[in-house]
């Protein structure tokens, strides 16, 4: 039978998500999660691979707006619920969704497409680049302690229940968007600001309700962290666990209040952190950094769909004047070369040229370098990067460099 790629009709709904579940391992999830994909799930931009009645394919795309180096929030296309089923591998299929998506994402005028990997090692034929690092964190809270900065004392901290707290969490959150490139902005009155508070009891493998604790100035919300407690004993005594879910502050003394609280948490031993940035100031404020255990994946993957579009779209961290040879097999019209200039006081400029390349590299490198997490120095040391002009290599990546470093905080 011949199959199909096609939008995705409302009714269709149910059986396309059951085929995704399926190729995740075909465990329902439960209802709460279930319910909150649905609502968000956008059906204008989800397709359906179809084969007859079967669903054989899908893919999605949440019309995000991120943050990018320089503070611009800008839309981006999330893609998301991508799978092929295993009855259907190597036919192409994820390559034809792949090729709808992109065209569909050029068409309604987003220069960038964002996702997060279940199988990394898929998608850099796709043009993503890996754009962001997440890092993880066990940490031994009986022997580490949190060295706080002057003012955590002033900053005082509350229970409060997380769904009557959510309005000042995402207000805090909202604030720090444009701190720091790869945050997503999340409007209060969508349903993405239900997403932190999603707590199904069969997602809990024995902690506790979800909890939140406030951080407090002169009555103004200046931080928050939000967790579950999971108890254990053993023959020494009680071993229990902090699981973070997030933890924001918009100021040093907020964040360390928040930290100090969680690795004191009273019959506990250990605090686990799945993903905070690499750059996490947390590193500065615990006494022994070997006893937190950290480790380091892949986040946010980028790809530029319209990359002098994307160019323009970002700031720079240094002055810029440079021609980049991009190569782009899947996305052709972003192939050639791109003369990008910035300097201080003024809008950066990319626009096609026939002058001589400084630089040569693939929009798979321009997408991990795009957040300014990533270092092209770096990717030419592993023969990814071309340098074409002596000293191109150094202005270029370092105007593309961003302090703080980019960073997703939860997935989608």
């Amino acid at each position: 039978m011949t199959t199909e790629v096609r939008v995705l009709d409302a009714a269709d709904w149910d059986t396309w998500y059951a085929t995704l579940e399926r190729a995740f391992g075909g465990v329902a999830e439960p209802f709460e999660e279930r319910a909150l994909w649905r609502d968000l799930t956008e059906h204008e931009r989800s397709l359906g691979v179809w084969e007859g009645a079967e669903c054989v394919g899908t893919a999605g795309a949440f019309s995000f707006r991120i943050a990018v180096p320089g503070g611009a929030v800008v839309p981006a296309a999330g893609v998301t619920m991508v799978s092929v089923s295993a009855t259907h591998r190597r036919r192409g299929l994820l390559t034809a969704l792949m090729r709808r998506q992109l065209d569909d994402v050029r068409a309604r005028g987003e220069a960038l497409a964002v996702l997060t990997a279940s199988e990394p090692a898929i998608y850099g034929r796709f043009g993503y680049g890996t754009g962001t690092l997440r890092t993880s964190f066990e940490i031994d809270s009986h022997r580490v302690r949190v060295d706080a900065p002057r003012g955590t004392d002033e900053v005082r901290l509350r229970y409060a229940p997380p769904a009557d707290a959510a309005a000042a969490c995402e207000a805090v959150y909202g604030r720090l968007v444009p701190r720091r490139p790869g945050l997503l902005e999340r409007r209060p009155d969508s349903g993405w600001a239900r997403l932190p508070l999603l707590d199904p009891v069969s997602e809990r493998q024995g902690s506790s309700p979800l909890q939140c604790v406030l951080a407090e100035r002169d009555g103004e919300v200046v931080g928050y962290a939000r967790f579950h407690n999971k108890p254990g004993w053993d023959q020494a005594g009680p071993q229990g666990t902090v699981v973070l879910r997030d933890l924001e502050a918009l100021d040093p003394a907020g964040y360390a209040a928040l930290w100090r609280f969680l690795v004191s948490i009273d019959l506990t031993s250990t605090v686990v952190a799945h993903n905070r940035p690499v750059d996490d100031a947390l590193q500065h404020l615990v006494s022994d950094l070997r006893r937190c255990r950290m480790q380091t994946r892949d986040g946010l993957h980028v790809r530029l769909v319209e990359v002098g579009a994307a160019l323009q779209a970002r700031a720079y961290r240094a002055p810029v004047d440079a021609v980049l040879e991009v190569s782009d097999a899947f996305c052709p019209w972003n192939e050639g070369r791109w003369r990008l200039t910035a300097a201080p006081g003024k809008a950066p400029l990319c626009e096609r040229t026939a002058d001589p390349a400084d630089l040569a590299l693939s929009v798979r490198e321009l997408g991990a370098a795009y957040l300014g997490g990533r270092s092209l120095v770096s990717m030419a040391a592993a023969g990814w990067v071309g340098e074409l002009r002596q000293g191109a290599l150094g202005e270029v990546s370092s105007a593309f460099g961003s302090d703080p470093a980019p960073w997703l905080p939860h997935g989608f």
